[in-house]
This record gives C-alpha cells, sequence and structure tokens, in this order.
C-alpha cells in the first residue's frame, strides 16, 4: 500500500509543471487505452486538472488523482522545449 509521501511526492512533481503541455495516456478497462494532449491547468490536494482542446472548438477538462499515477491507470508525459519528461512513482 503506497503512504502518504509517495503521493505527496507525485503532487510535488505535477505541480512544477502547471502550465505546460502534457501527454495522457489513460487505461479505460477492457485493453482500451486513451492518448490524449493538453495543458496541466492546475493541481488540488488530490486531483490534478488537464485542459484538453477536443473537436469543434470545445474544451474539456479531465481530472485524475495521483493514486492513479501511483497505481500506473494513468500515464503523464510532459513536453518540455526539446524533450518529454515522463512522471513517474
Amino acid at each position: 500500500m503506497a503512504d502518504r509521501s509517495t503521493l505527496n511526492d507525485i503532487k510535488r512533481n505535477i505541480e512544477g509543471y502547471v502550465g505546460q503541455k502534457v501527454t495522457l495516456k489513460a487505461n479505460k478497462g477492457r485493453k482500451r487505452t486513451m492518448i490524449r494532449e493538453g495543458v496541466l491547468e492546475n493541481t488540488y490536494p488530490s486531483i490534478f486538472v488537464v485542459k484538453i482542446n477536443g473537436e469543434y472548438n470545445s474544451v474539456r477538462r479531465v481530472s485524475y488523482s495521483y493514486s492513479d499515477i501511483l497505481t500506473e491507470s494513468v500515464e503523464v508525459t510532459i513536453s518540455t522545449d526539446n524533450n518529454a519528461i515522463k512522471v513517474v512513482s
């Protein structure tokens, strides 16, 4: 079982990249995965929010918990200038 310090480490790691472009790879169950690109909009004590620009000029916000990263049901890759940084637990 994950302890609180591990989740806090993941949160601190993500907080530094608010406003950066990210790629989400989420496991949706039954061998389905969703890959989307968006902007890390905000972090909260239990979740983080990513703003995704969708089709037809729509904006969608998705939120995930830090435990989703810990359990590897969501992979977050942060795109910086010339390289990508994968957030790991």
